[in-house]
């Protein structure tokens, strides 16, 4: 499907700036890769396996309202596409969802041109590096699709979050600046992608072997706290379910639930293929309060369902205030309310944990 004019546009802006700056890059790169003992050679084979292998991880919560009333999955199975904010009303993030609003705003500045049609306007997510079960950032969905990697083509990348209007951006084809930045990030801190331990040596190592392996053996692995560090892959043009996704891994706490039967006829029909990750949970003893203020212990009391907060219990309330605000009116209006369910959710990402044995749940038959 040809994309419009602003999409290439975007992709050609930021194709642009980094190619201005790719000899810098490539300094960087050479000076970490010869104070950590790494062979161009295989340097280039890990650039060569993001190219050929990679694939961005696109998060959502499955259970929330878009601005049509229909349930986030409900509309991904009606629609047959993954849509953004402008067009759901509904974010992980900064939610600012009007043209000339902040993330309008931001969009402009960032890419130098985007799109008015709201369908080709870019779609949010994570390059898939590390393979972490639960994806590269938890903190914006519970369950996420995984793209083939032919999308990669029509994407841009920078080194953590767009809204902080990093400096070290790219494309597929002009990717030198955001590698320049991760190997950086792992030279000076023995850390990457929210893992400890990762010098460089062992993060090229990590993506030679990782980046070739089965999709289901990252459920070998344990789940990731990881809320921050990631790197963003801003999507251009329209994302269909048939043609652009390949899997769909979705959180086991959503088994035996309308969500789950959304979600299996979701892959039959668009020909997805659907995995579960271990999932998270945590019990309200275990909320603390100096991580997303003090009300999360009471908040995580009134959410909790036998004593645990999980995505699902976590989703019931979000709709819950959605749907009647006014039960909820001791705690704030309906939007601050929200904004406490979401500190919640990461609150979970980061201290929760899981019991369940690392393999993937087999998918209900229907």
């Amino acid at each position: 499907m040809p994309m419009a004019r602003a999409p290439h546009a975007a992709i050609d802006n930021l194709s642009h700036y980094a190619r201005s700056r790719r000899d810098a890059a490539l300094a960087v790169i050479r000076n970490v890769l010869q104070m950590s003992d790494i062979s161009p050679s295989r340097f280039n084979a890990a650039m060569q396996a993001i190219a050929s292998d990679c694939q961005v991880a696109l998060h959502f919560h499955p259970d929330r309202f878009d601005s049509r009333g229909l349930m986030v999955a409900e509309g991904l199975m009606q629609d047959g596409r993954y849509r953004c904010q402008f067009e759901t009303r509904v974010s992980s993030g900064l939610l600012s969802p009007e043209i000339g609003g902040a993330r309008d705003h931001w969009e402009r500045s960032f890419f130098g041109d985007v799109s008015s049609e709201l369908t080709v306007r870019p779609k949010y997510g994570a390059l898939d590096l590390l393979r972490a079960p639960n994806g590269p950032a938890p903190r914006f969905g519970s369950c996420y699709f995984l793209t083939k990697p032919e999308v990669l083509e029509r994407a841009t990348f920078c080194f953590h979050d767009s809204y902080r209007n990093p400096v070290d951006k790219g494309t597929a084809e002009a990717f030198e600046l955001v590698m320049a930045a991760l190997l950086t990030e792992s030279f000076e801190r023995r850390y990457a992608l929210g893992e400890h331990g990762l010098s460089p040596g062992k993060l090229i190592d990590r993506l030679l072997d990782t980046l070739k392996e089965d999709v289901e053996h990252r459920f070998t692995r344990p789940l990731a706290g990881n809320l921050d560090h990631y790197i963003e892959a801003q999507i251009h043009g329209s994302l269909r379910l048939d043609e652009d996704m390949a899997a769909l891994v979705a959180d086991p706490s959503f088994r035996g639930t309308e969500i789950e039967r959304l979600l299996v006829a979701i892959a039959g029909r668009y020909e997805i293929e659907l995995m579960w990750h271990q999932g998270l949970s945590l019990s309200v003893e275990d909320v603390v309060t100096d991580f997303r203020g003090p009300t999360m212990p009471s908040l995580a009391k009134r959410v909790a369902i036998d004593g645990q907060i999980n995505a699902y219990s976590i989703g019931v309330a979000a709709r819950e205030v959605s749907r009647f605000p006014t039960r909820w009116r001791e705690r704030g209006h309906q939007a601050e309310v929200l904004s406490e369910l979401k500190w919640l959710w990461h609150l979970l990402v980061r201290y929760g944990s899981t019991t369940d044995c690392c393999t993937p749940v087999p998918a209900l038959v229907e």
